[in-house]
């Protein structure tokens, strides 16, 4: 009988769905279990809730750490919870591991956590055969009000949402950071490069600021932090979570012409293309403008991209010519191609 191997990214989301299912348990403190959208689990301590995430970083190898702690800290932020201490697995290739790399490491950890206020308390480093580039396993603690609490599965027909920053941001920093020489080769200059790298700082791949003025600024029924497989990937968990519709519109779907350029360099989807950087926001629609406005005064441009609708409605489209389409899925995230 043949087996069938899956490709790099993401578990298909059935199959997750299933083991999910099958595979974790249940406890009465146990305020958000494992759930396809879900971006951390909740758990009740009393006059707060623990909000628990682990993320690995796997594509980048420059900054490694820093994305590490980064990533963990935006899903622990799309529950509205606010991160505090941060965990960390360093494996580093056999053939690669020198003390300057492992230093290099710990030192872009010290350093995202010094930006974000989060402690450092412990981990694991581990030296290994079978792997080409170093993987940082990233676990992030945080603690929110109980009455603080947003999920990913809040999201009621006739809500808006809104999207921070654009899409592919993480991607062009990843793209501009491993795939320098041959840009150069193909007539990118060094000063667009380094601009494309800084997307990892600015518009940033951080969403924590993002939700703690989104949150201050109206009512939020739902967070989701787009990763793996891009914004696409995201609007479909986050409307499976809350099971609704989505009518989402495509001319409001932002990205930036550096992101757009590297993008179409190698082929990728900006709709399919690991996307930190970006938070999706759910809102009840009479709240939308105020939380648009409250980000444009704090620097952070958003637009409003899609629609809440019934269940029944589907994941549709809007595109540009106003017809409906399906809404584009991606089994793995773009990025792989690169490697």
């Amino acid at each position: 009988m043949t087996r069938r191997t899956f490709r790099a990214g993401k578990l298909p989301h059935p199959v997750l769905e299933r083991l999910i299912g099958q595979y974790t348990g249940t406890d009465s403190r146990l305020v958000v279990p494992p759930g396809l959208g879900e971006d951390a689990a909740v758990i009740d301590f009393g006059d707060r809730y623990l909000v628990a995430k682990t993320d690995p970083i796997t594509f980048a190898t420059d900054a490694i750490g820093w994305y590490a702690v980064h990533v963990n800290a935006n899903d622990i932020a799309a529950m509205g919870a606010a991160p505090r201490f941060f965990l960390a697995a360093i494996i580093l290739p056999r053939d690669q591991a020198t003390e300057e790399l492992a230093e290099a490491i710990f030192g872009s950890i010290h350093a995202a956590a010094g930006e974000l206020g989060v402690t450092v308390c412990g981990g694991h480093t581990e030296i290994t055969e079978g792997i080409d580039r170093p993987i940082v396993v990233g676990h992030m603690l945080g603690e929110v009000e109980r009455e603080r609490l947003v999920r990913s599965s809040g999201l009621v027909p006739g809500d808006a949402v809104l999207l921070t920053k654009g899409m592919a941001i993480e991607a062009t920093a990843i793209i501009a950071r491993e795939k320098r020489a041959e840009l150069v080769e193909r007539g990118y200059g060094e000063a667009q490069l380094e601009r494309c790298a800084a997307f990892l700082t600015d518009p940033g791949i951080s969403v924590v600021r993002d939700a703690r003025v989104a949150t201050g600024a109206g009512e939020v029924h739902a967070l989701h932090d787009p990763t793996e497989g891009g914004v696409a990937t995201a609007l479909m968990e986050i409307a499976t979570a809350s099971g609704v519709g989505l009518e989402v519109f495509a001319a409001d779907l932002y990205t930036a012409p550096e992101a757009a350029a590297l993008c179409a360099e190698f082929g990728l989807d900006p709709f399919g293309v690991i996307s930190s950087g970006a938070l999706l926001i759910g809102c009840p629609a009479a709240d939308a403008a105020a939380i648009l406005a409250a980000l444009s005064a704090a620097g952070i441009d958003a637009t409003r991209i899609a629609a809440v609708r019934n269940r029944d409605f589907g994941l549709k489209l809007r595109a540009p010519d106003q017809t409906l389409v399906p809404l584009p899925s991606f089994e793995v995230d773009e990025i792989t191609r690169l490697f």
